[in-house]
């Protein structure tokens, strides 16, 4: 009897094996200097020449940012990066380095792990790694930890230089209107000077924060941070600036941590440093005084303020266009249709020509949404500020949430239609105003026959 032999044949995946593999390219800068900046477009040509010439390799794109460090993952260019991946237009991604692609290991490790699930190779240039390499995961990990760990060195190192400089008086940023700094000095802007001035005397003169913000605008002054627009706290920041009678106050703001670089308001957590006669005065200290008495007087003339109120995702949201936070406001207030919602501060504040972000996301697709991606059956605010750090809202109805421990989960969200929103009163009470529009109708119809 013969042995029965089965033949084998290998077909290979011809499409697979001899389509070019689509390469793109990830690059980022960590200052907003115009050295930087220059690098950064160095970097988008070198890319642009290196797959251009790889004779295995089709161009996708060079996704960037700029001026934005490594440590935050609110980062446009590296989200559409990830975008491209997940739709299926990636094979194979490149990096500088792996501080350029992100310090923080937890959200690296993430990343590099999903595209290895989708199949897409990451390069490092510079480990001279590739993801989906044997070792690559395990180097990966090693010189994430190092990287983090640098970037942790580094910041403490750069806020021991910081401190010293505040205990010798000494600046270390700060431009503000009226003045520019050189070499840790500011001196006086004298175009910018007669702003000031002119904002010292309206107030003292009778006019108040929101007037003065108007006639400014109006008169196409533009705010210390370019904008259009000035707002009554833009103005007040200004009158009440120490700086504008020769005193400096350092250390007003701190970071919060080296990874997330949050600012916060020194309430006390560090010391203050005050320089009286650090530099030349655009107000004598009289009128500084004497305005600052004045804020004083008409804050108690027109009552205590009344307490900002907290909303349950007060500080969290953050809009994907200028950054800023979103803010709560009601809409149809005071009828049967009122409904919180959430909207950009600045974009709410000076329109679509400072921030054309028009997302007005209401409240209680926000609260289920964050069951969704939290897992949780019942919406709490607490569980809510213990795991989420914050909430970017961009494109897309898209709201990307960003964890405590760096990792991130993107969902989409959508307006629920008038009929799903709709209560059984409001339902009732549109019948009776459909039968009562169509009786009146009826007896129009009728009358005008007779």
């Amino acid at each position: 009897m013969h042995e029965r032999k089965t033949q084998i044949e290998y077909t290979p995946d011809i499409e697979n094996m001899t389509r070019k593999k689509r390469v793109c390219a990830y690059a980022r800068v960590s200052g907003d200097r115009d050295e930087a900046f220059h690098s950064l477009s160095a970097q988008i040509s070198y890319y642009q020449k290196m797959i251009a010439n790889h004779p295995d390799w089709e161009f996708v794109e060079v996704f960037s940012d700029r001026g934005i460090t490594g440590t935050k993952e609110n980062r446009e260019g590296f989200q559409a990066m990830l975008t491209a991946c997940r739709e299926g237009k990636v094979d194979i991604v490149l990096a500088k380095s792996i501080t350029r692609f992100a310090r923080n290991t937890v959200i690296l490790l993430e990343t590099v792990r999903e595209l290895k699930k989708l199949g897409i190779d990451i390069h490092f240039e510079e480990e001279h790694i590739e993801t989906l390499s044997s070792k690559g995961e395990l180097m990966i990990s090693i010189l994430a930890a190092r990287a983090q760990e640098e970037s942790r060195s580094a910041s403490e190192n750069q806020l021991w230089r910081i401190k010293k400089s505040y205990e010798k008086g000494i600046p270390v940023t700060g431009n503000c209107l009226g003045y520019r700094m050189v070499d840790h000095q500011f001196l006086i802007d004298e175009e910018e000077e007669q702003i000031v001035l002119q904002i010292f005397s309206m107030y003292l003169s009778g006019k108040g924060f929101t007037s003065i913000a108007n006639t400014l605008s109006s008169e196409g002054i533009k705010t210390p941070t370019g904008l259009d627009r000035w707002s009554a706290k833009s103005v007040r920041g200004i009158l009440m600036n120490e700086k504008y009678c020769g005193d400096l106050v350092l250390q007003k703001k701190y970071n919060l941590d080296y990874l997330s670089k949050k600012t916060v308001e020194n309430k006390g957590e560090k010391p203050k440093y005050h320089v009286t006669d650090a530099h030349d005065p655009i107000i004598n200290r009289e009128t500084f005084v004497a305005t600052q008495k004045e804020i004083a007087r008409r804050d108690k003339a027109y009552g205590p303020k009344k307490p900002r109120e907290h909303y349950i995702f007060s500080g969290l949201i953050r809009c994907s266009k200028c950054h800023n936070l979103f803010v709560h406001i009601i809409s149809a207030r005071h009828t049967k249709y009122e409904k919180a919602n959430w909207i950009c501060g600045r974009a709410r504040e000076y329109g679509k020509s400072v921030c054309p972000s028009t997302w007005r996301i209401p409240e209680n697709i926000l609260m289920q949404k964050t069951c969704e991606v939290l897992e949780i059956a019942e919406f709490s605010e607490s569980i809510l500020r213990e795991r989420v750090k914050e909430i970017i809202a961009s494109d897309g109805n898209k709201l990307m949430f960003i964890f405590m421990d760096g990792s991130q989960k993107t969902v989409e969200w959508q307006h629920r239609s008038r009929r799903e929103s709709w209560t059984e009163e409001m339902k009732e009470d549109a019948r009776k105003q459909t039968i009562a529009r169509n009786e009146r109708r009826r007896k129009n119809g009728s009358e005008s026959t007779d």
